[in-house]
């Protein structure tokens, strides 16, 4: 029986393989193979032409054209390219915001307008308080260093020490915001550069202490690495972590340099235009609807807002985190390059938070959460506690520029712990990444539209009622 078996499944291949010279041999060899084949014999193995098709030619082919398979969309399909829809949503998100971009400058004219920039920085062009208040910077970075240099030596007991280094940074956190709310000659935006760079200053003279106290209780060499050429080092290099040695690149590359320069120089001009054609008339026209209290008209207003506003912020992320530091990092020869990862993947909040902001995410793990979690609090206090750091300068950056406290940028920061328990509760994978996009485009407009509001009612709606 098997014989018989392995006999028919060889006489199709002779029947196949016979010349054509025969009576009928072409017709009958075909029929005869489609009959063993429906009675349950195996098809031929057909040949492969040059682009992995049945070669049709060769007189070989499958005449199955069935198997078992899924649709794509399917998640048991295992399928995963979808470039081609990826494409098609980058094409319909350019033609929408062209639709937008074009009824904007219909309605509005062209409203990019240089000199309006410059006033932002200046009230005077012979005052330049901002430019004042950085040079003045200076003195408490020598500060610390001085302090330190006699710390290394033991001309300074560490209390004395101690206290030497709180007076001073809790000065740079005074002063900047004393100047700029009491000076009238300086601007918002000029007050909040300043006011970034002591930040910067703080954040990094706070991590020079502490790892020359480090350094001291490990009866390390720290005399030799104290001096100000090394803290000057420090202070522009694009990172907020001391170290005694940074890791160096062997060589600026011009090209790569060349490239970011144009990129800070491209951006900057792109970001001042979107938000004077695109931004600034939709929050003036935010301000009636507030005004009356017309609930639908503000959750327009604050989905027309969430667009550009997002898009601004990307383009701002981009030229800070990739652009500039990347800049700064190539004159330096800085060798550590990881400025951000990828936060556009973030499933939960958290991983936002961690990842968005590398130099900060460093600072707060190496100078806050592990010292509280080594002085016995728990991991959920550690949190509260950085988050609670992080909303204070947000608040910090924001209301003093503007000089009034409405707690707006405070509030939205450590409303971040509650969205952070809510999205890794009920949300997994794509749904969470979805909720932190969602929250990034929404959550941003808010706070934008309520200081705005507030800062009009302020300025603008208290005087005319005062006269």
């Amino acid at each position: 029986m098997g014989d018989r078996s392995g006999a028919g499944g060889s006489r199709r291949r002779r029947t196949g393989s016979r010349p054509s010279s025969q009576s009928g041999s072409g017709f009958a060899a075909a029929e005869e193979e489609v009959r063993d084949v429906g009675a349950g014999g195996d098809a031929p193995t057909p040949d492969k032409d040059k682009d992995g098709h049945d070669d049709v030619s060769s007189g070989h082919w499958d005449l199955r054209c069935h198997r078992l398979q899924d649709s794509l969309f399917s998640s048991d399909s295992g399928f995963s390219n979808y470039r081609g829809i990826l494409n098609w949503c980058v094409v319909m998100l350019v033609l929408s915001n062209a639709r937008l971009f074009l009824e904007n400058l219909i309605k509005y004219g062209i409203l990019v307008d240089p000199i309006q920039v410059v006033s932002l920085f200046l009230k005077d062009p012979y005052s330049w308080p901002a430019l004042c208040l950085v040079i003045v910077a200076n003195v408490f970075a020598v500060t610390a260093f001085q302090v330190e240099k006699r710390l290394a030596v033991g001309a300074l007991t560490e209390q004395a020490g101690l206290l030497l280094h709180v007076a001073n940074l809790a000065t740079i956190l005074c002063f900047p915001a004393a100047v700029a709310f009491l000076l009238e000659s300086i601007t918002p935006v000029g007050s909040l550069l300043a006011l970034m760079v002591y930040a910067v200053l703080f954040l990094k003279l706070f991590s020079y202490r502490d790892v020359n106290l480090w350094c001291r209780e490990r009866r390390a060499t720290a005399k030799a690495k104290a001096a100000s050429a090394d803290l000057y080092y420090f202070l522009l290099a694009p990172t907020l972590c001391y170290e005694l040695n940074f890791p160096r690149s062997p060589r600026i590359r011009k090209r790569f340099l060349l490239r970011r320069l144009l990129e800070m120089l491209f951006l900057i001009q792109l970001q001042v235009g979107l938000i004077q054609q695109w931004m600034v008339p939709t929050i003036q026209n935010s301000m009636k609807p507030f005004k009356d209290m017309d609930y639908s008209r503000i959750i327009e207003r604050l989905l027309k807002l969430a667009v550009p506003n997002h898009l601004i912020w990307l383009i701002f992320f981009y030229w800070l985190f990739h652009s500039c530091l990347n800049a700064v990092a190539e004159l330096l020869q800085f060798g550590d390059r990881e400025f951000y990862r990828d936060w556009w993947n973030s499933e939960s909040v958290t991983y936002f938070w961690q990842n968005w902001n590398i130099p900060v995410h460093k600072w707060c793990l190496r100078h806050f959460y592990k010292p509280m979690l080594r002085r016995g609090s728990s991991k959920w206090v550690a949190r509260m506690g950085v988050f609670l750091a992080s909303a204070f300068f947000h608040e910090y950056l924001v209301s003093i520029p503007l000089r009034m406290f409405r707690l707006w940028a405070f509030t939205g920061m450590m409303a971040q712990i509650p969205l952070a328990w809510i999205v890794g509760r009920f949300f997994r994978g794509n749904y969470g990444n979805a909720a932190v996009w969602l929250s990034l485009i929404i959550g941003q407009p808010v706070a934008v539209l309520m200081y705005v509001h507030d800062y009009y009612v302020l300025h603008h709606e208290a005087p005319t009622a005062g006269a």
